[in-house]
């Protein structure tokens, strides 16, 4: 069933890491400070590597798109091109779309990021399963925060944060009304999933499936006057 947003924050503009990581980081500090002190150095090992891996998951890049125009489509997420199908997003968009699927590995940058300049239309969270998030059906099951972007030509876009079987929290740093700049940080998901895009018709996209993107930076495609 659809719920209020599943987490809300202000967005981690300077942060090296983002504030999420902060109850992980403590954990894995004490952690390593008890199973040192009785076990020593060996105890300590597992620890200290987990809070390795928290800083470099919820590590938060400051980047710049290769291109800065209103033309072009940027990734929303870092990760790998699952798919890229015309499709009819029945849910929230409510029409014919092209959709660009991502997913992102536990190693990936989980920082997601607006693709276009655009305006909060909405946002839609949906509680559901943590089935693996490059399954195809994979919205239709699992929880996900969908969030419905509109421009100034009244062009409406669609992105989808999905969860996946490790993922067990999306973090929303947005809300209805509020203007997102092309590039700006929007949200993430925890520890392994999937970012869908919808964008309108006439994109065209550029990537293929398989291909590695980065968030913010890669091309995805371009708005083709209609």
């Amino acid at each position: 069933m659809e719920t209020t947003l599943p987490c809300y924050r202000k967005r981690p503009i300077n942060r090296l890491i983002t504030q999420e990581s902060y109850p992980y980081l403590i954990l894995g500090v004490l952690a390593g400070l008890l199973l040192g002190f009785f076990f020593g150095a060996l105890g300590a090992l597992l620890p200290v590597l987990f809070t390795f891996y928290v800083l470099i998951f919820f590590r938060n890049p400051s980047r710049k798109a290769a291109r800065q125009d209103r033309g072009l489509v940027i990734s929303p997420a870092d990760g790998t091109i699952l798919e890229i199908v015309d499709d009819e997003e029945k849910h929230y968009l409510k029409s014919k779309a092209k959709r660009v699927s991502i997913f992102m590995s536990p190693f990936n940058c989980h920082i997601n990021r607006a693709p276009i300049t655009a305006k909060v239309v909405d946002c839609f969270y949906k509680e559901g399963t943590f089935a693996a998030a490059f399954k195809p059906k994979a919205m239709e099951t699992n929880e996900h925060h969908a969030v419905l972007l509109e421009e100034e030509g009244r062009q409406r876009w669609l992105v989808v944060q999905i969860a996946g079987f490790l993922a067990r929290r999306i973090v929303s740093y947005v809300q209805g009304g509020m203007l997102l700049n092309q590039g700006d940080r929007f949200g993430l998901i925890q520890f392994g999933s999937r970012t869908d895009l919808y964008c309108p018709t006439n994109v065209e996209i550029f990537v293929k499936p398989g291909q590695k993107v980065y968030g913010g930076r890669t091309i995805l495609g371009t708005k083709v006057a209609k």
